[in-house]
């Protein structure tokens, strides 16, 4: 009986022994499964390739990280399972991180790139850094290949890119994200960009793009930012803009720009940032300026606008946290309606040829930090209480108003406004 006993007992023990030893060498998770599955062959070989040209031939992939999606992963790769094989979904190549792959001054695409079937997220940060030495141009050929997955593509920071942007990056119709930030880029703007309709992000910005913003941008309703600030851009805005009816931020400064601006802008509705510092437009303000109900910055200062104030429904843009209108050749008066502004904190209306007085209400703004009139005609008696320019200091500018003065009971106080002289006796506006 005992040696019954004793033989059961083993074998329980044998058993559990046995279940325990398959869960630790997991055979029977899910997850471990996943992690076990290997990666198709074609695609690891491509993925070897197309890093060496970016980093150098001396890289050699296969021994230093034989498992790339599993044991051994590669800093700047992601993968993903596809019917129970690895691919790449992720590249990224450049200093972004401490241990990120650093790129060889003699890289080139490699057309094993291409092959990498399910790639998602293609980016190139501080890769291309020698215009003179080694400048290299973007391959016009194959990117269609990626139509089908690639939903963000990025070349940041690149000054030795050059050349133009391939009209072939208009097949990429699954793209959400493209950015050619900080290149040396050239050349017009493809007008197949208007076929990336999923588009929620398009920077170009700090490039030297020449030519006009093609209408077919305004076919990008899903936009949400719109970025091509400090280019060489020329000519006037399209009238299709008021097609991109989701944007939120519109960067056009510092560029060549010019013509009115279009009615359009109305039907922009959640846009928050308009920024057109810079440029050369003219025709005066639009009054669908003050339709952008959403609109917390309006940048339009160093353009030749010109027109008035007084035509625009101010009290309109109840969000509005900045207006810039500095040097833009305005005249007329500073209408009150500013002063339902009430979450504004910067107004610049420097260098413009304003004239009348200065309504003592603008000091009721409650978050106002920031007042810059000088530079204009402006006349009379300055009226605003004592603490407003304790409030402001510096921040409040007034000089170069030749008709413009300050209550001489300012004088005990230590507050007067920089380079504007006292009111003489029995001065007023």
């Amino acid at each position: 009986m005992k040696c019954l006993f004793a033989m059961n007992l083993l074998v329980v023990v044998l058993c559990a022994l046995l279940c325990l030893s398959v869960w630790c060498s997991g055979q029977v998770t899910e997850t471990d499964n996943i992690d076990a599955s290997p990666m198709e062959e074609a695609e690891q070989a491509a993925l070897y390739s197309a890093i060496q040209g970016f980093v150098g031939n001396w890289w050699n992939g296969s021994d230093l990280y034989p498992d790339p999606c599993g044991w051994t992963p590669i800093q700047g790769v992601s993968c993903d399972i596809f019917d129970g094989l690895w691919y790449v979904t992720s590249l990224s190549i450049g200093p972004i991180h401490d241990n990120s792959l650093s790129c060889d001054p003699y890289m080139e695409f490699r057309p094993q790139l291409f092959e990498l079937k399910h790639l998602k997220t293609l980016s190139f940060f501080s890769c291309f850094i020698s215009p003179h030495s080694h400048p290299v141009t973007i391959p016009s050929n194959n990117w269609e290949r990626f139509g089908g997955s690639l939903e963000s593509l990025e070349f940041r920071m690149n000054p030795g890119l050059v050349g133009q942007v391939p009209s072939s990056f208009g097949g990429l119709t699954k793209l959400q994200s493209l950015v050619l930030l900080e290149n040396g880029l050239s050349g017009e703007l493809p007008g197949n960009f208007g076929n990336l309709t999923s588009l929620k992000r398009l920077v170009l910005a700090g490039n030297r793009f020449t030519g006009r913003i093609p209408d077919s941008f305004g076919g990008l309703s899903q936009l949400l930012i719109l970025d091509l600030s400090r280019n060489l851009l020329s000519g006037s805005l399209p009238l299709t803009f008021g097609g991109m009816t989701s944007i939120l931020k519109l960067d056009l400064s510092n560029n060549q720009l010019q013509g009115s601006l279009p009615s359009g802008f109305s039907y922009l509705k959640n846009l928050t940032l308009l920024d057109l510092r810079n440029n050369k437009f003219s025709g005066g303000l639009t009054k669908s300026l003050a339709e952008m109900y959403s609109l917390e910055e309006m940048v339009l200062s160093n353009n030749p606008i010109g027109g008035d104030l007084q035509g625009l429904e101010w009290h309109n843009l109840k969000k509005l946290v900045v207006l810039d209108l500095s040097n833009a050749g305005l005249v007329g008066e500073i209408p009150e309606s500013i002063v339902g502004l009430k979450r504004l904190r910067f107004l610049g209306l420097s260098n413009n040829g304003l004239t009348g007085n200065l309504s003592p209400r603008l000091a009721d703004l409650p978050c106002l930090s920031t007042l810059y009139l000088h530079g204009n005609n402006l006349t009379g008696e300055l009226q605003l209480p004592e603490s407003f320019y304790g409030k402001l200091g510096w921040r409040f500018g007034a000089w170069n108003n030749p008709n413009l003065c300050y209550p001489i009971g300012l004088i005990s106080t230590g507050r007067v406004p920089f380079g504007v002289r006292p009111c003489q006796e029995g001065e007023r506006g």
